[in-house]
């Protein structure tokens, strides 16, 4: 796929967006309202990645998959930090399900997606063995630091960690994903390519340097959008989830399903299209930057406003997150895929999924 012209319906949707903000003090809380910002939101974030796929495009993988993962971690963060400023005690934990949510997505869902959908179409896939094994390393060490040892510290009572401990759990989440990012884009960064290939899409002309800066422009129209969408629609969100006798989790599985839809998405096609390697790039490097970025962010601001914030796992979501970790480490260790390894991906993600739900 080439990017040389950007889609009217990415530079139209924002601009609807926009529209529609202005107009909320107007026609705010009606019901049509609340359903064209639901769909207006989910429009915008899908033209922000894809806006994030021309910048990515033209920088070349795998800086690519990094744009990919930054910008949705910038969309995550946001529509977290949406929901739980001013939302009192019950949002406390957001951030945790929401990035719990977004790991059990991307290793379990989008991964068992495209090892499936790869495997039907194309029986074996082979990927980058050192690659996978370096992402995995990070993911396993950040998730459990982040979200399982926080339930064992003394200075509070877990899940809750102190200040001090919330500020080291930050710096040593951004160091570990710095060291990722390190080892990705230039150490060795021929571990996430296809072999024998320097770039995964030399095949396809890059866009020119107008429509790239068209992109970033409107990436960044489209981020702000999201924000102040989000904001207008949490109260709902919120209402909906309580009226359907849902826990207050689902609210974290929803934020993550939204902004990583489209990833996902574009990670399903490169597994269609005997891509393997960028399937895994998208769906590992989003789990990292979802957990190695959103983390110090939320950590960050909560330290500055001195609030608690919860951050350990419960049992059933630790023993989902360790499940995940052992199985993405056995499907991925033999640099090659079937659809097996993408069954059982699903059966896990259904069983989070039905968990949450049915708790």
């Amino acid at each position: 796929m080439t990017h040389s012209t950007i889609p009217r319906w990415t530079i139209v949707t924002p601009v609807l967006a926009w529209a529609a903000i202005a107009a909320s003090s107007a026609v705010g809380g009606q019901a049509f309202y609340l359903a064209l910002l639901g769909i207006l939101l989910a429009g915008t974030v899908f033209a922000a990645v894809h806006h994030a796929e021309v910048v990515a495009h033209k920088v070349g993988e795998p800086f690519g998959t990094l744009i990919l993962a930054l910008a949705v971690t910038v969309i995550e963060v946001a529509l977290i930090i949406s929901f739980m400023l001013g939302g009192g005690e019950e949002k406390l934990a957001l951030a945790r399900d929401t990035i719990f949510s977004a790991i059990m997505i991307t290793c379990n869902g989008i991964l068992g997606i495209c090892l499936l959908l790869g495997g039907l179409r194309h029986r074996e896939q082979n990927f980058q063995l050192s690659g996978a094994k370096a992402a995995l390393t990070v993911l396993a060490a950040i998730s459990v630091l982040a979200l399982v040892l926080p339930n064992y510290g003394t200075s509070q009572p877990g899940p809750l960690l102190s200040s001090s401990q919330l500020a080291f759990t930050g710096v040593v989440s951004l160091v570990l994903y710095g060291a990722f990012v390190f080892v990705q884009t230039i150490r060795h960064r021929d571990y996430f390519l296809v072999e024998g290939s320097h770039d995964e899409n030399e095949h396809a002309p890059p866009p020119s340097n107008k429509v790239a800066m068209l992109a970033v422009a409107m990436l960044l129209i489209c981020l702000v959008a999201v924000v102040t969408l989000a904001k207008l629609l949490s109260p709902s969100i919120e209402r909906f989830v309580v009226d359907a006798g849902a826990p207050a989790a689902v609210v974290g599985i929803i934020i993550a399903a939204l902004v990583l839809l489209p990833e996902g998405l574009a990670a399903a096609n490169a597994a269609r299209a005997d891509r393997v390697q960028t399937s895994l790039n998208l769906a590992l490097g989003s789990a990292l930057a979802s957990i190695g970025l959103t983390i110090p962010t939320v950590a960050m601001i909560f330290v500055f406003m001195g609030e608690p914030l919860i951050l350990g796992l419960e049992i059933k979501e630790t023993i989902f997150l360790l499940l995940t970790l052992v199985a993405c480490s056995l499907s991925l260790s033999v640099g090659r895929t079937t659809i097996l390894q993408g069954i059982v991906h699903l059966v896990i993600f259904a069983s989070f999924v039905f968990f949450a739900i049915s708790p």
